[in-house]
């Protein structure tokens, strides 16, 4: 249980105390400032503490907000402060100093946890402060102030802002408008009996899977059945990030379930579809892999394009401007989040017509959808970069580097070669085009030669940091390359299980390339140097698919596809697993899907 120390005098007929309980702190009172120091230190060091000045007056989820939210380690809002237990030691330092100077730090202030937020905010510490909106959180000086703090309390039903608050400020138009007005009561409904965001994250996975398994059954029955199930695993999608942020629930557990089982629930619908359409006689395994890779390649050019970015300087541009100006008018702000095809709306799309349609009309709307959505914001995104005059940091440059996934084939080259070929992204859609022309000659070993020059060129993009205006484009070539030769390779192979497991095959890779995305959204860097090397890197798996197709018969080339997919899905897997359970782990929260 967390500790509250009220601090001050206390009010007659104040709910404080209540109030705090209701929280599920262990309410003390301190005498004066050194008793306060006295029971924070007393506190047992595992848990948070708090201080409340005891005249404070607010909303209960202004202190909610204030004094739960497990993801600071400092955090204040007038009248109190809180510290989890990595900032304890920050705070007690804090505290002692205030206590020893006989308050002198703000003599002016004579709230408690007020100085010591000023005292902390003295010594450069990092202090949360919520933004409360419409909430109350302040202390009066006298009655009057109180009375009229009071009626402002009367005056703003703080529930309501929790609800609304729960959900997503940016979201798509089917979400805002046709699910969050009922998942959030849903999200409520659950906190009220105890549920845990997890366990929706886990029922919308299970509810996702079975729909794909009744995609499965290739029956008219079935694909309905399918589509309504897909629906209600993406109510329980949003309800569960309205959960987590209706009662503060964040984890890091949450944040990997959360981050991944969107895509695995996603492709595990696709295969579904695809096993279906094969019992009706119709193989649309290559329509289902090109859509997963599609998607995924959407992704990469929004996770890269927001790495390389989110923290230049000079970052403006006559296109941001214009677009800035868009989305001052409301329709086209609708418009604008419609047309780039977000999870809500591709999620209903597919509902619609997995219910209404065959399998093959589904991904054809699918396919065309997803590539008229990437070109309009991969468009968008190079015309802000060619107009913006940014200057990008070493860790925007280390963050592209990290996901473009250079292996130990690539890196050799990297220290090998003298010589520069020319700008990174030039080398890397250079090697991308050679590789591609070699996949579409229809010789035998012409894609291994292609897969060697692409490694070469792998290793040339990456010899000096990508800072170049449209470097952040590189990690995406090198998606598209990479799954690209599996999908063609697999087809060519033209026998059946070939394209199967070659979407087993992207699928695991896919998976390593977004457990890469959060580690570093998260600050936690790259995985591991060994796990890279040992999964091969984007070149050097490349290659070596390329180099099974030219030595193995079609039916030996499937087994290897199968194989190699195994592995590499035990690999990331477990490392995944490993990192994202342990107490090192980021919290990150995936606030507004890219697409």
């Amino acid at each position: 249980m967390s500790t509250a120390i009220l601090t001050g005098q206390p009010v007659p007929g104040s709910s404080i105390e209540g109030d705090l309980r209701s929280l599920g702190f262990d309410v003390q009172v301190a005498a004066d400032a050194a008793d306060a120091e006295r029971l924070v230190a007393e506190a047992p060091c595992e848990q948070r503490v708090a201080l409340v000045d005891a005249r404070f007056v607010g909303h209960v989820h202004a202190l909610r907000l204030g004094l739960t939210d497990p993801r600071f380690p400092l955090a204040a809002l007038p009248g109190a402060v809180t510290a989890q237990p990595d900032g304890r030691a920050t705070l007690t330092r804090a505290l002692a100093r205030e206590n020893s100077a006989g308050g002198g730090t703000a003599l002016a202030v004579d709230s408690l946890p007020d100085r010591i937020v000023t005292a902390l905010a003295d010594d450069g510490a990092e202090v949360h402060r919520p933004e409360l909106g419409s909430l109350v959180a302040a202390v009066p000086a006298d009655p009057q102030a109180r009375n009229e703090a009071r009626q402002a309390v009367a005056d703003v039903d703080d529930e309501a802002v929790r609800l609304k608050s729960a959900v997503k400020s940016r979201d798509g138009f089917f979400t805002t408008y046709c699910i969050s007005p009922y998942s959030r009561y849903i999200a409520r409904w659950c906190a009220r009996r105890g549920l845990t965001p997890n366990q929706v994250t886990t029922a919308s996975l299970i509810t996702a899977l079975v729909a794909a398994a009744c995609a499965a059954t290739g029956t008219r029955g079935g694909f309905v059945a399918a589509g309504v199930l897909l629906i209600a695993s993406f109510v329980l999608d949003c309800t569960d990030g309205q959960l987590a942020r209706y009662s503060l629930q964040y984890s890091t557990l949450g944040a990997w379930l959360d981050a991944t089982f969107d895509r695995a629930k996603e492709y595990a619908y696709y295969a579904g579809l695809a096993l279906g359409a094969a019992r009706g006689g119709d193989d649309v395994w290559a329509l289902a892999l090109g859509a997963m890779v599609l998607q995924t390649c959407r992704h990469v050019v929004d996770f890269s394009f927001n790495e390389a970015n989110h923290d230049a300087t000079a970052n403006t541009s006559p296109t941001a401007a214009l677009s800035d100006k868009l989305d001052s008018v409301g329709w086209t702000v609708w418009v604008r989040r419609m047309i780039v095809l977000p999870i809500g709306e591709r999620w209903a799309m597919i509902a619609v017509l997995t219910a209404a349609t065959t399998p093959r009309i589904t991904f054809y709307a699918l396919l065309v959808g997803c590539a008229f959505a990437a070109t309009y914001t991969t468009a968008g995104r190079v015309l802000r970069s060619l107009t913006r005059r940014a200057q990008r940091t070493d860790r925007a440059a280390q963050a592209l580097a990290d996901l473009a996934d250079n292996g130990p084939l690539a890196s050799f080259v990297t220290r090998a070669t003298r010589a520069r070929l020319g700008a990174p992204l030039l080398v890397a859609a250079a090697g991308t085009a050679v590789l591609a022309v070699s996949l579409c000659s229809g010789v035998t070993w012409a894609p291994v030669a292609g897969a060697l020059v692409y490694a070469v060129t792998a290793g040339q993009a990456l010899y000096r940091p990508l800072k170049g205006a449209l470097d952040w484009l590189v990690p995406p070539l090198f998606r598209a390359a990479e799954y690209g030769t599996v999908l063609v390779l697999a087809a060519q192979a033209d026998v059946k299980g070939a394209l199967p497991a070659a979407f087993g095959l992207v699928g695991a890779v896919a998976y390593h390339h977004y457990d890469t995305v959060y580690r570093i959204r998260g600050n936690a860097g790259a995985p591991p140097a060994w796990l890279v090397r040992a999964a091969g890197g984007h070149e050097g798996r490349t290659l070596l698919v390329a180099v099974l197709a030219a030595l193995l018969t079609a039916s030996q080339f499937t087994v290897a596809l199968t194989v190699l997919a195994v592995a590499v899905a035990l690999l990331v897997l477990v490392e995944s697993i490993r990192f994202w359970v342990s107490a090192g782990a980021p919290a990150v929260h995936d606030e507004g899907e890219p697409a």
